[in-house]
């Protein structure tokens, strides 16, 4: 009995704290630092767009935009520390669900959870960078994506994991765009709290902000499952030469400036979500 009482207690602290304000800031934090990478990611493409730049329009790319920058240490040191705080929401959303009356199901904890070892890398990568390592952080994505596709190939059955990896990717990247499209960011804002103009914004950013990345994603997927039917890893690419693929369309440079805007779009979204998401 008091053991069963000591374990209700340590799941009744943890649950508090879960729910603490400090734990909401963190998450908040985490959704600033998720913005200035997504915002960084479409200047860079801007200017690779209308300029024909070699610059890396991915994370790596930002953390090196961000060095270069008066006190860049002490912002990547910042924006490490505010990316840990968003692995840790994740990790109490994994352990007790998330707001809203439909937070606690399986599913929705087990994509909290991927979502806590994702951020938990992107913050140890940064972080990393932050502290010396300059190989962390700033890595290009393409190679990468190039190195693990050309592992994977070679294990037993490596055709269909890399193929089956892709079509995950294409489909996570489509259910981004579905999700954006339809709105459904909404019933997790404090939309009562925001005037009518303000709502229209922010949903003028979700939309075209989502749809953009979920394109990204879709579009990136359809590299691995490329690779994996030809059987090379070459064909696999990382965000950046996911990006300068727009600008190989018959579109030229405007897609991939659109595509560009959108994702400035989604940094903006996440700077509102840090004000107004229900965390």
């Amino acid at each position: 009995m008091a053991t069963g009482s000591a374990t209700a207690r340590g799941r009744g602290q943890a649950r508090r704290a879960a729910n603490s304000k400090a734990v909401a800031a963190a998450a908040r934090a985490g959704f600033v630092a998720r913005g200035v990478i997504y915002a960084l990611i479409g200047v860079l493409s801007l200017r690779i767009a209308f300029s024909g730049e070699r610059e890396q329009a991915d994370r790596g790319g930002a953390v090196s935009e961000i060095a270069q920058k008066p006190f860049g240490t002490v912002l990547l040191w910042l924006l490490g520390i505010a990316l840990a705080g968003m692995a840790l929401w994740r990790l109490s959303e994994a352990a007790f669900g998330q707001a809203g009356p439909d937070g606690g199901k399986a599913g929705k904890r087990a994509m909290a959870a991927g979502r806590c070892v994702f951020y938990g890398f992107v913050s140890y990568s940064v972080l990393s960078y932050a502290a010396g390592d300059k190989g962390s952080g700033s890595g290009s994505s393409d190679q990468d994506s190039r190195d693990v596709t050309a592992k994977a190939l070679d294990w037993p059955g490596g055709q269909w994991i890399v193929g089956v990896a892709g079509a995950a990717v294409t489909a996570a990247g489509l259910w981004i765009a579905v999700r954006a499209l339809l709105r459904k960011f909404e019933k997790h804002l404090k939309t009562a709290e925001m005037s009518r103009r303000t709502r229209q914004a922010v949903a003028i950013l979700g939309v075209f902000g989502g749809t953009a990345r979920g394109i990204v994603f879709a579009t990136a997927g359809g590299f691995a499952i490329a690779a994996a039917v030809q059987h090379q890893p070459g064909k696999a690419k990382g965000m950046d030469d996911t990006l300068r693929t727009f600008a190989d369309t018959p579109a030229g440079p405007w897609l991939l400036a659109l595509i560009a805007l959108g994702l400035l779009a989604f940094g903006a979204f996440s700077w509102a979500n840090a004000r107004w998401r229900d965390v």
